[in-house]
């Protein structure tokens, strides 16, 4: 196979992944764009050295957080596009509602309930993919499914 056409697979295979996981981490589409070329450009450059599907899901999630949290605490950063339009792109309609309200939770939550609900990884994936224990992802799901509980419920009463 071709590197194009193996990459173009990847980014075919993974990209959702990349993408949900960098708008969840920056609430910023623009920035979620810089992330996502970024995470693939490192991608390319170590795939060689990623030796399963697991690893390379792993690798990818590790890597779109770590870009994000780069580019979260660079002092170039701006913030220009609203939470609502970040909301509005890559997410299927039936979820935009849902999404919305996760995307406003703060952010320790925001990134367990988007890892554990949207892509769905287990307890101790997102444990080793945050470098926390286990008892904090616990935690902050908990306390996260309140607050969306809580957000979800004055939308309804709205």
């Amino acid at each position: 196979m071709r590197g194009t056409d193996r990459r173009e697979q990847a980014v075919e295979r993974w990209g959702d992944l990349v993408w949900r996981l960098a708008l969840v981490r920056t609430a910023n589409v623009h920035d979620a764009q810089d992330v996502f070329q970024e995470v693939f450009l490192r991608y390319f450059r170590h795939e060689a050295r990623l030796t399963s599907d697991e690893h390379r899901k792993a690798w990818l999630i590790r890597c779109t957080i770590n870009r994000a949290k780069s580019l979260l605490t660079s002092p170039w950063r701006r913030h220009t596009v609203p939470l609502d339009t970040a909301a509005q792109i890559g997410v299927e309609d039936e979820y935009r509602e849902v999404y919305s309200a996760v995307l406003a939770l703060p952010e320790p939550y925001r990134a367990v309930i988007h890892l554990y609900y949207f892509e769905g990884l287990r307890v101790a994936e997102i444990a080793a993919c945050l470098k926390l224990p286990e008892g904090t992802v616990k935690s902050q799901l908990s306390r996260g499914r309140a607050l969306l509980r809580e957000a979800l419920k004055e939308e309804i009463e709205l």
